[in-house]
């Protein structure tokens, strides 16, 4: 769930982002059909939940091999 959340939120802070240059990610193109408030919302709304899923994510286990 960690690297779904870090996509996640990559992307919605890639859209506000390029949102300022009057640019989008083609896969986010469909956003601002809705207008710019439910834009916004649908942008801050990856970048929110994608954060949640990042941090509530397991942490993937390092292994410990006993030294020779």
């Amino acid at each position: 769930m960690r690297t779904i959340g870090m996509y996640m939120a990559i992307a919605g802070i890639a859209s506000i982002a390029l949102l300022f240059a009057n640019m989008n990610l083609i896969i986010l193109s469909w956003i601002d059909m809705w207008g710019d408030t439910i834009g916004w919302v649908i942008r801050i709304g990856l970048v929110v939940v994608g954060g949640i899923l990042f941090f509530m994510g397991n942490a993937p286990e390092e292994e410990h091999t006993e030294g020779a």
